[in-house]
């Protein structure tokens, strides 16, 4: 089976480091599906207005995965060095380089000059991330309260207290992208087996270049161009 995207997403982030682990954690984060010339049919979104989330199905098309697939992967979640079944994890590495969003419809957009635009919030994508598929959250069928998440349910997000000097803060004159960045800064973007507080690292979002250090549970901004 051949299959071809059918919609790419615009978001905020450029490359791979910085984006959420999961879809909803930042959940102010703004993309924007915008489908491939021949399914922008207003036809084909009839009714998707009446939803308030949806599923998209997309590849992880940044990573460069060389040789045979591998049965186990090693998430960064557990530290880089605990190995798991590729099929007990979210990994991008995998078989086949497919990856399941839920986002939340912000808005749907019909006569937009590149056809239906669906603005979405909650993406975990990076910006021209091709989209296989999109089917509308369904939550009598999709929502499992009660699920038991094997080793994912010990863990807990790794949430980080921000520091934003106002001299660099004052750099950002959109204040959607501000308030995003400190959402995302305070997730922890750094590999979880990363816990040097000389390091500096560097984070593009929003068209900017954002410089920060981490020590202890405090992650401090310390350069915005």
């Amino acid at each position: 089976m051949t299959i071809e995207p059918i919609a790419y997403i615009r978001t905020d982030f450029p490359e791979k480091f910085g984006i959420p682990r999961q879809s909803g954690l930042a959940p102010d984060l703004r993309g924007t599906v915008v489908f491939t010339p021949e399914y922008r049919n207003p036809d084909a979104v009839r009714g998707l207005s009446g939803f308030s989330h949806l599923w998209l199905i997309w590849e992880f098309s940044a990573n460069v995965s060389k040789g045979e697939w591998q049965p186990t992967v090693r998430p960064p979640r557990l530290g880089g060095n605990e190995r798991m079944g590729v099929f007990a994890t979210r990994s991008p590495f995998r078989p086949n380089p497919l990856g399941l969003s839920c986002v939340e419809i912000e808005s749907i957009e019909v006569d937009s000059v590149e056809g239906p635009l669906i603005h979405v919030k909650g993406a975990d994508l990076m910006d021209a991330t091709p989209i296989y598929d999109i089917k509308p959250y369904i939550k009598y069928a999709d929502a499992r309260p009660h699920a038991v998440c094997g080793y994912v349910d010990e863990l807990k997000e790794r949430e980080l207290s921000v520091y934003l000097p106002k001299e660099l803060s004052d750099k950002v004159e959109d204040k959607y992208i501000l308030e995003s960045l400190i959402q995302v800064l305070s997730l922890d973007p750094r590999p979880s087996y990363h816990d040097d507080p000389d390091r500096e690292y560097g984070l593009s979002f929003g068209g900017l270049n954002v410089r920060f250090k981490v020590f202890l549970r405090k992650l401090t901004v310390t350069g915005i161009d």
